[in-house]
C-alpha cells in the first residue's frame, strides 16, 4: 500500500512539474518576443536556467541530501518557482527579466533533478519501475502544451506568462502530498568508495554522454516555436507538434520495463536518433514532414533518459542518487547553456542552420557512450545497489 501511495503521489507531482515545463518550453520564448525582446536577448535569457544548473544547483542538491532534507527542499523550491514566474510577469525590460529569471531559475532548476533523485530512491525502496512513474510528467507536458496552444488563439501572447506561473503554483501545491521516504538504517561498507562519483571514470562517461545528447536539444527548445510561428503556424499547430514528440516519449517510458538492451546501448541509440532528427530539421521541412519527425523525440530524449537513469539506478548507491543527479544536471547545464547561446547566434544569422551544430553534439554524445560503454557499465561496481527493470535492461 505504501508503494502504491508513493507512486500515485509522485506521479501527480511529476505531472504538475512537467505540466509547467509544457507551458514554458513552447511558449516562454513566444512571450519574450511578444513583450518586445529581440532574438539575441531571448537566447541569453533562455540560457539562464542552464547556467544555474552548474552553479547554484549542485550546492542546493548537495546541501539537501547531506541534511536528509530532500523533500523539504523540493517543496521550498516549488514555492519559490511559482513566486518567481509571477514576478517575471510584471516586467517587460530585457535586463530586468534576465535578473528576475536568474533568481527564479536558482530555485526552479534543482527541482527536476531532486524529483528524479527522490524517484530513484523510491524505485530502490519499493522495487518500482522508473519509466511508468516518469511518463505522467510527459503526459502532463502534452496537456500543458495543448492547453497553452489553445489559449494562444484566445488571449494575447503577452499574457502567456500567467499560464506558466499558474502551472508552477499547481506544482507547489502538489508537493505537499509527497510522502517522506524511510532513511536506511545502515549503509554497507562498499559504499564508501562511491562517495566521490566524480572520481569514477564510468560516471564521467555517463555524465558527458547525457550532457551532449540532451544539450543537442538546445536549438529545438529555444527556437522551434519561433521558427514555426514565423513559418505561419498557429498556436494550436505549434502545441500539436510539441505534443507529438512528447506522446512518443510517453510510449518509450511506458514500454521501458520491457527493454532488454543494455542501458548504455539505449543511450547510443538515443544520441544517433537525435543527430538524424536535427539534420532533417535543419532542412526547414514543411508541417507534414515535421509531423513525421517529431515522434523521434521519444528516441532522442526519452530513450536517452531511460538509458541514463538505468545506468544510475544500477550503479549509484541509494544515498547518493540526488547528488549524482545534481552532477549530471550541472554538466548538462554547462553544455546546454553554451549550446543555447551558440544556437541563438547561429539562428540570428542562418536560421534553421543552428540545428546542424546540434546534430554534431548529438553524434558526439553517442560516440562518447559507445567508446566508453565498458567503463559506464562498470561504474560503481560492487556498490550493492538493487537493480530494477526500469533501467531498461
Amino acid at each position: 500500500m505504501s508503494a502504491r501511495r508513493f507512486a500515485v503521489r509522485l506521479a501527480a507531482f511529476y505531472g504538475a512539474v512537467f505540466g509547467s515545463v509544457g507551458t514554458y518550453l513552447p511558449f516562454f520564448p513566444v512571450w519574450l518576443k511578444a513583450v518586445g525582446i529581440d532574438p539575441s536577448w531571448i537566447g541569453l535569457i533562455t540560457a539562464v536556467p542552464s547556467v544555474t544548473r552548474f552553479t547554484v544547483l549542485p550546492f542546493i542538491i548537495g546541501l539537501a541530501e547531506r541534511r536528509r532534507a530532500l523533500l523539504a527542499a523540493m517543496r521550498i523550491t516549488a514555492l519559490l518557482t511559482a513566486t518567481g514566474f509571477a514576478m517575471i510577469g510584471l516586467l517587460d525590460q530585457p535586463l530586468l527579466i534576465l535578473i528576475a529569471f536568474a533568481l527564479t531559475a536558482c530555485a526552479w532548476t534543482p527541482l527536476v533533478p531532486m524529483t528524479d533523485g527522490y524517484a530513484l530512491k523510491g524505485v530502490v525502496r519499493y522495487g518500482l519501475d522508473y519509466g511508468p512513474l516518469r511518463l505522467w510528467g510527459s503526459a502532463a507536458f502534452v496537456v500543458g502544451a495543448l492547453a497553452c496552444g489553445l489559449l494562444v488563439e484566445m488571449i494575447s501572447a503577452r499574457h502567456l506568462i500567467w499560464i506558466i506561473a499558474g502551472m508552477a503554483a499547481l506544482g507547489a501545491l502538489s508537493s505537499l502530498g509527497l510522502q517522506p521516504l524511510d532513511t536506511p538504517r545502515h549503509v554497507s561498507r562498499p559504499l564508501t568508495r562511491a562517495r566521490a562519483p566524480l572520481r569514477e571514470k564510468g560516471f564521467l562517461t555517463i555524465m558527458a554522454a547525457s550532457a551532449l545528447i540532451q544539450g543537442s536539444h538546445a536549438a529545438y527548445y529555444t527556437f522551434a516555436s519561433i521558427g514555426w510561428q514565423d513559418a505561419g503556424l498557429g498556436g494550436l499547430s505549434i502545441a500539436g507538434l510539441w505534443s507529438l514528440g512528447v506522446v512518443a516519449e510517453i510510449v518509450v517510458l511506458a514500454l521501458s520495463p520491457r527493454f532488454t538492451l543494455a542501458p548504455a546501448l539505449l543511450v547510443v541509440m538515443g544520441g544517433c536518433s537525435a543527430g538524424l532528427r536535427w539534420l532533417i530539421t535543419a532542412q526547414q521541412p514543411d508541417i507534414a514532414v515535421l509531423a513525421l519527425i517529431q515522434p523521434m523525440h521519444g528516441l532522442s530524449y526519452g530513450l536517452t533518459q531511460v538509458g541514463i537513469m538505468g545506468l544510475l539506478v544500477r550503479h549509484v548507491p541509494g544515498h547518493l542518487t540526488a547528488t549524482a543527479q545534481g552532477y549530471l544536471t550541472a554538466c548538462g547545464g554547462i553544455v546546454m547553456s553554451s549550446a543555447v547561446i551558440l544556437s541563438g547566434l547561429i539562428y540570428a544569422r542562418y536560421g534553421q542552420g543552428a540545428y546542424c551544430a546540434m546534430a554534431l553534439l548529438a553524434f558526439a554524445g553517442a560516440a562518447t557512450m559507445w567508446f566508453g560503454r565498458s567503463r559506464a557499465d562498470a561504474s560503481f561496481a560492487g556498490a550493492g545497489q538493487p537493480q530494477s527493470s526500469a533501467s531498461g535492461g
